[in-house]
């Protein structure tokens, strides 16, 4: 089993072997009370942007952890960009996308209030869910041992997904609709290098046709997964699975 992966935003890209890393605060938490880690032990640190050092615990006091460096190594970033915009959904069934998404090799995960989302975050609400939702990140982050955490984008709302749409053309958009002509495979397959691909992924009652509309408009192509209607829980994990798979993404890991 691979050694437990911890993050520290300060960690100095330039750490080399023989160096101490300290850990402290709640992933020292974490590491020493959840995980119990011993003196002695293995464990790994990530600054969360590609750089990771490797090495055992050299001493615990509290909950303040230090690790002596084995071995470090920098994991660059993906050749494909992947974004997932994730309709806001009951039961905790966009926190499931963006979990599963971050073990398949996302990079940013943007919140969507769509038309026909159950769940609103209204005043007061937004910042608990974010939080929420940052929280899935990094715990996911951590148990699939990604050295690049997600990037989590801000709260769109249609109008505004259709305008960032519409501004970067270094973004393909792809919105995931049970009725488009094209598959996703054959889209994902046809876009240039070094062009990010945004999937996105509509509520439980899918998404309206008006938005559909608004966001073809804007330059997004619609794309069928396969031939079943998937939750949304799980469309945007398939999808970038596919994405990866088309890509040859997972050939080069």
């Amino acid at each position: 089993m691979t050694a437990p992966l911890f993050f520290s935003p300060g960690l100095d890209p330039g750490t080399c072997r023989g160096a101490t890393v300290t850990l402290d605060g709640a992933e020292a938490h974490h590491a020493v009370r959840v995980m119990r880690l011993k003196v002695g032990e293995e464990l790994s640190v990530s600054d969360g942007h590609g750089f990771v050092a490797y090495g055992r615990v050299a001493s615990i006091d509290g909950e303040r952890l230090v690790m002596v460096v084995d071995d470090t190594r920098y994991e660059p970033p993906p050749a494909t960009r992947l974004v997932l915009v994730q309709a806001l959904a009951k039961g905790d069934r966009d926190l499931q996308a963006i979990e599963a998404a971050t073990e398949i090799g996302v990079d940013e995960v943007v919140p969507w209030s769509a038309e026909r989302s159950v769940v609103v975050w209204r005043e007061g609400r937004a910042d608990k869910a974010l939080r929420k939702w940052r929280s899935t990140l990094l715990t996911s982050s951590k148990q699939s041992r990604r050295a690049r955490q997600p990037s989590l984008g801000e709260p769109v709302t249609s109008r505004q997904l259709a305008a960032s749409i519409g501004a970067d053309p270094d973004t393909v958009a792809i919105v995931l609709h049970e009725d488009a002509a094209d598959s996703l495979a054959s889209i994902a397959r046809s876009v240039d290098a070094g062009k990010a691909i945004m999937l996105i992924v509509g509520p439980e009652g899918g998404i309206a046709e008006r938005e559909l509309d608004m966001l073809t408009a804007a330059g997004a192509r619609a794309a069928r997964i396969g031939p079943h209607v998937l939750r949304s829980s799980t469309a945007g994990p398939v999808a970038l699975s596919v994405v990866q798979t088309a890509r040859g993404a997972w050939d080069r890991a």
